[in-house]
């Protein structure tokens, strides 16, 4: 987790502004940490939840600025947070929420065969970042955009080549304008790829504006967490499905 002044997300900037003040086991108030983290709601109220970090770090929410916040199952989010306190009831660290903004986060796609190209898309971009963290692979992307349809992400597996764990990045514009060049933001949860607690090597191939490419990135089903290795300031992110 990085210490952070700005969030980006969606079409705008917010700036955080902080009280001056102390929190218990020598945290100050004036910081602010932003970080992706997984959220885990406890019940059916659609209040309460806490949060793992990429490393796979738990925070418990004491307090929060954004009470309206639906909590969903397996939802990925920025969150910026103050630490107040450490070990507490069980958690890692006690927070206090300053804003949670939920990410794009899926499962691993089906593979339609045939119909992948049409369904998916073939349209191009360009990363970012990739990394392995809680469990997910996170991927940021830039693509071209017009802002008249939201753009469709996924992360299909393809187990019809000689390559053992070999997925694509599909990215459908659907004939969106081109009028700037965008960033974007998904989380694939990778629960359902088993690598029988081996570490093995996920193959990634993307159709970028300079072709077809491919990356590698390790992954261990039985260890998937990762570092906590977000910037300090966060970028400004296009909604898309």
């Amino acid at each position: 987790m990085m210490k952070c002044v700005i969030l980006g997300f969606g079409l705008f900037f917010m700036a955080i502004v902080f009280n001056s003040c102390s929190a218990d086991d020598g945290y100050s108030l004036d910081d602010a940490w932003c970080s992706l983290a997984t959220i885990h709601p406890l019940d059916d109220s659609g209040k309460s939840y806490w949060l793992t970090l990429d490393s796979g770090t738990s925070l418990w929410p004491v307090a929060t600025n954004i009470p309206w916040y639906d909590p969903k199952e397996k939802k990925r989010a920025y969150v910026v947070y103050t630490l107040l306190s450490d070990e507490f009831q069980g958690y890692d660290h006690a927070v206090k929420i300053l804003d949670l903004k939920s990410i794009l986060t899926k499962p691993v796609a089906e593979n339609l065969g045939e119909e992948n190209d049409e369904t998916y898309g073939t349209d191009p971009v360009s990363i970012s970042e990739m990394w392995i963290g809680d469990g997910y692979l996170n991927v940021v992307f830039e693509f071209n955009y017009g802002g008249d349809v939201v753009h469709f992400i996924n992360l299909m597996k393809n187990e019809n080549v000689d390559t053992p764990y070999f997925f694509e990045f599909r990215h459908n514009a659907y004939n969106d304008s081109e009028r700037s060049s965008r960033k974007g933001i998904a989380a694939f949860d990778l629960s359902s790829v088993d690598t029988e607690g081996k570490e093995v090597e996920l193959t990634i191939q993307v159709n970028t504006f300079d072709g077809n490419k491919e990356y590698t990135i390790k992954y261990n089903s039985s260890n998937s967490k990762g570092v906590n290795n977000r910037n300090d300031k966060l970028e400004s992110f296009v909604e898309t499905r």
